[in-house]
């Protein structure tokens, strides 16, 4: 149910208030967590705003035309709701933010005031500053074709439009040795080639760092199994038993795009650009232009 926005203003014009500022944090992975200022728990949309959570929040600037609203949100590390591990793991990033100003005696009374996402997400101290980015921030990305020889998709994005969930490309296996949370001995996934996984994904099915994700460096056969080297330690917790998901790599070029993929009509390079040699030529006075090298 939207707040009242007319009792509100009501209320805030008859000269005694009784306000307070609410927050609501949807992470991607769906999971959402709700923060008030006000000394008592509040409920309103089917969440419940928590009070005594530390979590506050700096004035919220807003204005017209394509400038970004910000504003920063500040708050203590806790156990029940914002972790430092969860932070450090990258789960709040991107989160969906929303701000409210409420009238705690009626919180049928309220107006949204903000609503937009997490940007730069630090710690320090025992706490979190989190920059709030209004929806205007993303009017300010450059958006566009880019002209080079290798693909510009990602695989399996609408742009690609290859199905990763095709027999062959993907494949589950269990972690059973563990060095640094960038080094992972797999059992399973035995049947697929060397590399096969190189420049692809491995998600994380279960356990505490069930959710996340890491983008494969290296993927090499073992006696039974495979090892992988991920670009970046997950740092969520993972352990030996977890369950985890590989889904095969794509090098952007147009011949993997072709073989290996059979997607070649949607390969999304420039192959046949000219090279540089071609920018630097200069006319030549003998010899015959037959489409051939220059030298």
């Amino acid at each position: 149910m939207a707040g009242d926005k007319q009792a509100l203003q009501a209320h805030l014009q008859s000269g005694l208030t009784t306000t307070c500022r609410c927050w609501a944090i949807t992470r991607t992975d769906g999971v959402q967590f709700g923060f008030t200022d006000h000394d008592l728990k509040l409920s309103f949309e089917g969440l419940d705003f928590n009070a005594s959570s530390g979590l506050t929040a700096a004035a919220i600037e807003q204005a017209t035309g394509l400038s970004i609203d910000n504003s920063e949100a500040m708050g203590a590390l806790s156990d029940v709701a914002v972790t430092e591990e969860d932070i450090e793991s990258g789960r709040f990033d991107g989160a969906e933010v929303r701000a409210w100003l409420v009238n705690w005696a009626d919180p049928s009374q309220r107006m949204l005031q903000f609503r937009g996402s997490i940007g730069e997400l630090r710690r320090a101290g025992g706490a979190f500053h989190a920059e709030l980015r209004g929806l205007t921030d993303k009017l300010n990305r450059p958006l566009g074709r880019i002209y080079q020889k290798p693909c510009t998709a990602v695989l399996g994005d609408k742009a690609c439009g290859f199905n990763t969930d095709a027999p062959g490309y993907s494949a589950e296996a269990e972690i059973v040795g563990l060095t640094g949370g960038s080094i992972l001995q797999l059992r399973g996934a035995e049947t697929h080639l060397e590399a096969w996984f190189e420049r692809g994904r491995l998600d994380v099915l279960t356990g505490r760092a069930a959710g996340l994700w890491g983008a494969v460096k290296k993927d090499q056969k073992t006696d039974d199994g495979r090892s992988i080297v991920l670009w970046s330690a997950i740092s969520g917790g993972l352990a030996e038993g977890d369950k985890v998901r590989l889904t095969a790599g794509c090098d952007k070029r147009m011949t993997t795009c072709r073989v290996k993929f059979n997607n070649i009509n949607n390969f999304q390079g420039f192959p046949d650009l000219p090279s540089e040699d071609w920018v630097m030529a200069v006319p030549k006075n003998n010899g015959a232009n037959r489409g051939g090298s220059r030298r």
